[in-house]
């Protein structure tokens, strides 16, 4: 079931998706590990390519978004998005030289149709940007809204769940999140709590809106209590001197297909 903006999965972009392309601008130390993932495939097929972060500028990229309100917002340097979803993709078998997708398959109505679409047309290299379910609630956050987290970790699909759509092992790859990371998802925010208090930068992580406001409003008020009385920084300041956070964020790289 699609919402009225054409988003797919279980968040409407429609509503919370305004402040995606300031808030969620793509890292360049977080690009730089996809485009090494990548390889030397000249054409890529992006995937639930939302607003364009992490597309490579010197290759062929394909967008596939089907949230008009995500495609709106793609900068005038990167190519239009084709309205579609990953269980349907209108491109023939062995399309494309890789794929990627960077925080979306969570979304995906249908993980193991996408997976084997994108499989499909994908000759190389798939490069999945996504969370290990197993280690999203172990990030701070919880203190104060456990319930964001433990969404999350519901949403996000196990490695070996990814591994069996593709049909394909696949290498997993730790992402450290560098302490001014670009991209405003819960866990790049590890030694800036205060960012968190600000209502677009929460709107911005697709997992608040899962919460009622009663719930969100109550997290954030315990968090700017925690910080005023410096009871965050006596327990979790140390992050705020961490170059990197290394938590639950992982590139998950199919090389090629099998036979």
């Amino acid at each position: 079931m699609r919402h009225e903006d054409g988003s797919a999965g279980d968040a409407d972009y429609g509503r919370i998706g305004q402040s995606y392309s300031s808030y969620r601008q793509p890292d360049p130390r977080i690009a730089a590990m996809i485009v090494e993932a990548l390889g030397t495939a000249e054409t890529v097929l992006n995937v639930g390519a939302g607003a364009g972060s992490y597309e490579p500028l010197d290759r062929k990229v394909t967008a596939v978004e089907p949230s008009a309100s995500m495609r709106a917002q793609r900068p005038s340097h990167l190519a239009p998005a084709i309205d579609a979803t990953a269980e349907h993709l209108p491109f023939a078998d062995d399309s494309f030289d890789a794929a990627m997708a960077s925080f979306t398959i969570h979304q995906w109505g249908d993980l193991e149709a996408g997976l084997r679409e994108v499989r499909r047309v994908t000759r190389g290299p798939v490069v999945i940007l996504t969370c290990d379910p197993r280690e999203v609630e172990a990030f701070w956050l919880g203190d104060y809204a456990p319930k964001v987290l433990s969404t999350e970790a519901k949403r996000y699909p196990s490695f070996e769940r990814v591994a069996e759509g593709l049909g394909t092992p696949i290498d997993r790859i730790a992402v450290p999140i560098p302490f001014d990371c670009r991209d405003g998802f819960n866990e790049a925010y590890f030694g800036r709590p205060e960012m968190l208090l600000e209502p677009a930068a929460r709107l911005s992580c697709s997992a608040w809106s899962f919460i009622t406001p009663d719930e969100a409003n109550a997290a954030v008020a315990r968090l700017a209590a925690d910080l005023k009385s410096g009871a965050w920084d006596e327990k979790y300041g140390a992050l705020r001197q961490q170059p990197a956070y290394v938590g639950s964020l992982y590139l998950l790289v199919s090389t090629g297909k099998v036979g």
